[in-house]
């Protein structure tokens, strides 16, 4: 099964990103209040992640070649390690920003104006990230998936630096503006060292989530009922392809093409339990051959 092209949800995150950073700057300006500064920042982030992730999706989408033979799936790994470090980077500097803020808070101004432009953001912000995080799953993109969760994280600190204003607004606790700055911070902190994690586990060569793996072996199951069996499963995740890599056993007495004939029914049926590409390997080794299960 041939890839689609995840392309165009990237350049709607693109745009997203590009709505939230005007709106934020624009909700910042109007009321001085460094919570909303702080989410303008991560805004940015987005954008330059957006960027990173096009051009490493469209890598990881270019077809297999002398030199990549196993494709550049992988790239999509690269794309989310890359923004889980702008992340970071991001949530220190927001840390940076607001420090002056906490030594020397200052009043806020046209706060209801800045609230109804911010939430503006967060409703755009909101709707995008979903449509990431679901095509992202459908499609298993992590790229997609990292850029849909990290907007998520945006519109949930950005309800976190609404309610901070609102507090302030409310209790007339200055102090707190800044201090809400740095719960976001510390949020995105945490968003970002676990899509630097799960990008690391993606280059490891993480086998298939263990409910899909579960979907193979009670597809292999039947095999015993035909004088056959397997064993040396082995799976592993690269962006959107799966690889499957297994032994069949089968009756030493069988000719090459009865053995080729099997093996190419039990190919055909694992790639149809899922809607991914999906590559399988198999070894055909004679089931009476003790020596066959001591190699894997």
């Amino acid at each position: 099964m041939k890839s689609k092209s995840l392309k165009k949800y990237i350049y709607l995150a693109i745009a997203a990103a590009v709505a939230t950073i005007l709106l934020k700057l624009l909700a910042y300006f109007l009321t001085g209040s460094m919570g909303l500064f702080s989410d303008a920042l991560e805004s940015g982030v987005n954008l330059i992640a957006a960027v990173v992730a096009l051009f490493m999706i469209s890598l990881a989408e270019k077809p297999a070649d002398d030199e990549h033979a196993f494709g550049h799936y992988k790239a999509e790994y690269f794309s989310s390690a890359i923004e889980g470090g702008l992340i970071v980077l991001a949530a220190f500097s927001i840390i940076w920003s607001a420090i002056p803020r906490l030594i020397h808070p200052l009043p806020l101004e046209n706060v209801g104006i800045g609230l109804l432009v911010s939430l503006a953001a967060s409703g755009i912000n909101l709707a995008v990230g979903l449509i990431l995080i679901k095509n992202g799953r459908k499609n298993n993109s992590i790229t997609l998936e990292a850029d849909g969760k990290h907007l998520m994280t945006d519109v949930y600190t950005s309800i976190g630096v609404l309610i901070g204003i609102g507090l302030v607004k409310l209790t007339g606790w200055l102090l707190l503006d800044a201090l809400v700055a740095v719960a976001v911070a510390i949020n995105i902190l945490w968003t970002g060292y676990q899509l630097m994690r799960r990008s690391a586990l993606g280059l490891l060569d993480s086998s298939i989530p263990e409910n899909e793996r579960t979907m193979v072996i009670e597809a292999l199951k039947p095999l015993k009922l035909q004088s056959m069996d397997y064993h040396s499963l082995l799976t592993r995740q690269a962006g959107q392809r799966k690889f499957i890599a297994l032994h069949i056993l089968a009756p030493g007495k069988w000719t090459i093409q009865e053995g080729h004939d099997r093996i190419e029914n039990i190919e055909k049926d694992i790639r149809n339990l899922f809607d991914s590409p999906v590559t399988v390997f198999t070894h055909l080794e004679p089931i009476e051959d003790p020596v066959s299960m001591d190699d894997i």
